[in-house]
């Protein structure tokens, strides 16, 4: 971060209370990079609300939503908004969408794990949540596609005892992330954002909290050109 970047967040600050930028501070604190979630062609929108309202909630700061057959809408009775402090990276409009964000992934060092009732090869409690891990809930019913299955480098499983042998995906989901996310946040494991990350990160936040934003950033430029 320059000289600028730190000049133009303190001019922010002057807008929002101490509590406010304590929340943000405190958030962020939680926040992390370590374990990142994929939508797949999910297509009911109160599910991709759903699951989405789940990782603000367990402090997935990424999520990343293929569109193949269906486009992704947010509801905000269900995600209460949720969509606002988090980074989306969207996959659409090309035949190919799926192996686009699989060769993404990868590069970003994640592992790809996809979940599934239908292989046991680990389950939930076993998950070694040391390696930086992308996990990928697919579409209802059909779950996630043979693209990701044939990619994926692990796949995980909830443990059921009771005759259904699926759950819905954003309880999936919830449930997954839930369990990562207490396990990581008591591990030694490097798994918070970098202060660069989080600085830049409120400052995002800032400029979506201040009314009149457009104005100030405005007032801004003009104070500082």
């Amino acid at each position: 971060m320059t000289e600028e970047d730190i000049h133009y967040s303190n001019y922010l600050t002057a807008f929002l209370s101490e509590k406010r930028q304590a929340t943000f501070d405190r958030i962020l604190d939680q926040r992390t990079k370590h374990f990142t979630v994929i939508l797949e062609d999910l297509f009911q929108k109160h599910n991709t609300s759903a699951v989405v309202r789940s990782c603000d909630i367990f402090g997935i700061q990424d999520v990343h939503i293929i569109e193949n057959k269906y486009k992704s809408y947010m509801s905000n009775q269900v995600g209460k908004g949720s969509q606002k402090w988090l980074d989306f990276q969207r996959y659409r409009d090309k035949q190919i969408n799926t192996q686009d964000c699989i060769d993404d992934i990868k590069s970003k060092g994640y592992q790809l794990i996809a979940t599934t009732p239908h292989n046991d090869s680990c389950l939930l409690h076993d998950f070694d949540i040391s390696k930086k891990s992308a996990f990928v809930f697919g579409v209802e019913k059909e779950g996630v596609s043979q693209t990701m299955m044939s990619q994926a480098d692990g796949f995980l499983k909830i443990p059921m005892v009771g005759f259904t042998e699926s759950l819905n995906v954003s309880v999936a989901a919830a449930i997954v992330l839930q369990s990562v996310s207490s396990r990581l946040h008591n591990s030694d494991i490097a798994w918070q954002l970098t202060d660069e990350e989080k600085f830049f990160k409120k400052v995002d936040w800032m400029e979506k909290t201040i009314k009149s934003i457009k104005k100030i950033k405005e007032r801004y430029a003009l104070e500082n050109g």
